[in-house]
């Protein structure tokens, strides 16, 4: 019996009348998610980073050569504000981890680009997230791990609208 269970037992107990059959799954996902954020954490702290720092070096760094975006791409792939990723390139850019470049492709604009040691550090840090996740997933039977994946993804999609750029 988990922390859950008995606060269904409780539930049980004084309503019932209801049904919170899934108040237990998104009870558990919720704690699930605290505890896997921490231990992804972690790995971030450890290299002086955020979550919001490294979502940014690892965008810029997926995204190719010559490892830059412009800000409004920036935007759409972490899905966050103007506001929040003008704070968010400030702060890498007074760490030296990324610098503002003129847009080759339009003068008028700039990109967002790594410098050599942002490269250097978030290929450091990506290879220990990975490792970090598959210690992570290895605590999910594996027989169940393809079953779960595809579940989720069926939840997720069924939130949000397709995108045509993946």
């Amino acid at each position: 019996m988990d922390h859950v269970d008995r606060i269904l037992a409780q539930w049980a107990t004084e309503r019932p009348d209801l049904d919170v059959g899934p108040m237990g799954l998104f009870g558990r996902l919720k704690r699930l998610t605290d505890h896997l954020q921490a231990e992804i954490d972690a790995v971030y702290r450890k290299h002086g980073l955020s979550f919001a720092a490294f979502d940014v070096l690892a965008t810029l760094r997926r995204s190719g050569p010559p490892y830059a975006l412009s800000p409004t791409d920036l935007i759409n792939w972490t899905m966050v504000t103007s506001g929040t990723m003008t704070n968010r390139i400030d702060r890498l850019q007074t760490q030296g981890l990324i610098e503002r470049r003129p847009n080759p492709d339009d003068g008028r604009s700039t990109v967002v680009a790594l410098t050599e040691a942002g490269f250097a550090l978030i290929d450091m840090v990506i290879n220990e997230h990975v490792a970090n996740q598959h210690r992570l997933i290895a605590q999910l039977p594996e027989d169940l791990r393809a079953g779960f994946e595809d579940g989720l993804r069926s939840w997720l999609a069924s939130f949000e609208a397709p995108d045509s750029s993946e």
